[in-house]
């Protein structure tokens, strides 16, 4: 990268690391149950309620008893059940019919990543009736109020719950992008490990790994706080001690609980020090081929980590020790690699396997310029590099 661009991106990001304690985020109250989330909606005076979802969780029947409680107290519920995997402005589009058609004054995020952003981009659109969702695209660019917004995960993985990003993929162009905005923030989180329960084995294994991503990339940035890093290292020692118990054995309340609230440390980890390439790189594979992103992230995460090298040996060495996978008698290096080597491992046992099959070798070029764009300057990442040096990573992840 040549000096300017790099000098550019190091000092924006140097900026928003120095905003950081003044800029308003916010950590959204948790609710353990219906009772308590029905109250809250009663407390802000709301008498008819959007809650935003999808096909799979509305044929599992999964969120019944929370419109039955809000029914009962005297709420209005609507259901838009249309979100995609990758959700599209087409979807926010019917959202928002459905929210004014029903004189809604709220909205429930129901389910895994999808929902949410769907959910949180339906907030922003009401906020602001009179801009696309497209002129909203990078950062600060809501700017209003959003409508209350309750997020109730089914999956442990997104951390969407705590944060101030939606990805949307435009429905004409298949183009990826993030809206950044605190007002996209949700105001409650529902943590309850019940409705995890059902989860397929390969989701709990994809969205796990998604949460265990957030984790590092918060970590392993140039723009952590001490709270973020104390956020990555919890859920990152959470995530090794729990996955693989609640992929194999879905019924134990215990280890769900935990990925939840791993989930939810590395969302609040991430929201703050944001991501880096692992992410800009699964965007451009969700918008181009639908790849599933917590899947597109578990297969990644180890390419990028070794491409960084001796740069975050250090840094991976502090989250192994931290979660016991070797003690600190253990060289860096040495620690490091065993930190990339466990990540491979877990990916393995769990049947995620080492390369995305999708990638057409003709769209490397392109994919790699649009993972540039999102990833430069905003993710401050431990190592800058340009849309060529990107290109090789797509190449390992195709291959394997």
């Amino acid at each position: 990268m040549n000096i300017f661009k790099k000098l550019y991106c190091r000092t924006f990001q140097t900026i928003f690391r120095i905003a950081i304690p003044i800029l308003p985020y916010h950590e959204p109250i948790i609710l353990h149950n219906n009772d308590e989330l029905v109250k809250i909606l009663q407390d802000n005076n709301v008498k008819s309620v959007l809650l935003v979802t999808d096909k799979g969780l509305t044929n599992l029947g999964l969120y019944n008893s929370l419109v039955d409680t809000a029914r009962e107290n005297g709420i209005k519920v609507s259901i838009y059940d249309g979100t995609v995997a990758n959700p599209t402005t087409k979807n926010v589009d019917e959202a928002v019919k459905i929210y004014k058609d029903n004189a809604c004054s709220a909205i429930i995020a129901f389910g895994g990543g999808s929902p949410m952003d769907c959910a949180k981009a339906t907030g922003a659109r009401i906020a602001r009736p009179k801009k696309s969702l497209g002129k909203m695209k990078g950062i600060l660019k809501v700017n209003k109020k959003l409508p209350l917004l309750i997020a109730v995960p089914t999956t442990a993985g997104t951390g969407s719950e705590t944060t101030l990003a939606a990805v949307i993929t435009d429905s004409e162009t298949r183009h990826k992008y993030a809206i950044n905005d605190f007002p996209l923030i949700p105001r409650y989180a529902m943590l309850d490990a019940n409705l995890t329960v059902g989860l397929p084995k390969f989701v709990t294994a994809t969205t796990g790994m998604d949460a265990l991503t957030h984790a590092i990339e918060a970590y392993i940035g140039r723009s952590t706080t001490k709270d973020t890093r104390k956020n990555s290292l919890e859920a990152v020692k959470l995530v090794f001690e729990n996955l693989h118990v609640a992929y194999e054995d879905g019924t134990n309340l215990i280890a769900r609980e935990n990925m939840l609230q791993a989930a939810f440390l590395a969302g609040l980890a991430f929201t703050k020090s944001y991501v880096g390439y692992v992410h800009a790189i699964a965007h451009s594979l969700g918008g181009k081929y639908n790849v599933a992103h917590g899947l597109a992230n578990a297969i990644i995460l180890p390419y990028v980590l070794k491409k960084y090298g001796r740069h975050i040996y250090k840094k991976l060495w502090q989250m192994g020790v931290y979660a016991n996978l070797f003690d600190d008698k253990t060289s860096i290096e040495a620690g490091a690699k065993i930190f990339i080597e466990k990540i491979e491992a877990m990916n393995k046992s769990m049947s995620i396997g080492t390369n995305i099959p999708e990638i057409q070798e003709e769209d490397i070029p392109a994919l790699a310029i649009t993972a540039e764009k999102e990833g430069n300057p905003l993710y401050p990442v431990p190592v800058l590099y340009t849309a060529k040096q990107l290109e090789d990573i797509y190449y390992e992840v195709k291959n394997g």
